[in-house]
């Protein structure tokens, strides 16, 4: 059995336990739609104005699509990571052919799909809601690329929470306790502008802050940064973070 084969049929298992559990499904696209639905109908931008959300719609969608980039990833594998380990799931998946980062990966994989899809989603949802006007079709080619890369690299780390957490409750804290100060100080929804000179400097730790910069630059117009280079950073960061996943994944409990 090859590494593809064994991807592929773990990838396979991964899809319909996440299937099964429609909860999960229901709030995996539920919830950026209510991120959308709340600052972009609700609050609303008012570029002519003062204070936060001042920004033109079309600066927010990189901030929209980052938000199930992050959060689903960390708290889905993470949690499954835990859930595994309470399970003694790991100590059957020692007895076969199936390799900690062939593992990894194909629940990377899975999240990529659901991510996708719930990215075509919330963008559809960005220009009904927000009338929003994208660029040229060319140009949005460039998105997948910053979602499955931004994908894999936060099921790295959620891979490394998951072992660090004790239970699939510390998990969710975890992720929370990682994700909330990410979303807001990567350049999603808080222009730099915003912030005291001294902080802006440190944005350039955020790994996120490279995915909504490439991701704006390919969604909005007046984007400042350039495609190419937050890419190659967004792909050394999610290859990184794979390996450092995968490591984390336990072979036994």
């Amino acid at each position: 059995m090859s590494t593809l084969t064994r991807t592929q049929a773990e990838f396979i298992a991964a899809w319909h336990a996440f299937l099964r559990r429609r909860t999960a499904v229901f709030f995996t696209f539920f919830f950026p739609a209510i991120i959308v639905i709340i600052f972009g109908a609700l609050i609303q931008t008012q570029p002519t104005g003062g204070g936060l959300f001042t920004e033109p719609s079309g600066y927010y969608i990189a901030g929209y699509l980052a938000v199930v980039i992050l959060f689903t990833p960390l708290s889905r594998v993470g949690s499954t990571v835990a859930r595994h380990r309470e399970g003694s799931r790991f100590e059957k998946l020692a007895t076969t052919p199936l390799r900690r980062m062939e593992w990894l990966l194909a629940q990377s994989l899975v999240n990529v799909l659901i991510i996708g899809i719930a990215s075509v989603l919330l963008l559809a949802l960005s220009i009904v809601i927000t009338d929003t006007t994208l660029p040229a079709i060319s140009l949005l080619l460039f998105v997948p690329p910053f979602v499955v890369s931004g994908v894999i690299l936060f099921c790295g780390v959620g891979s490394i929470i998951g072992r660090i957490a004790d239970s699939q409750d510390g998990v969710i804290a975890a992720s929370n306790a990682l994700a909330l100060p990410l979303l807001f100080l990567s350049e999603t929804f808080i222009p730099p502008a915003l912030l005291p000179r001294w902080f802006r400097p440190l944005l350039e730790l955020s790994p996120l802050t490279y995915v909504v910069r490439g991701i704006r630059a390919v969604t909005y117009t007046d984007a400042s940064t350039g495609v190419i280079p937050n890419l190659a950073i967004v792909m050394t960061l999610a290859g990184g973070g794979l390996l450092l996943g995968a490591l984390a994944v336990p072979q036994a409990e």
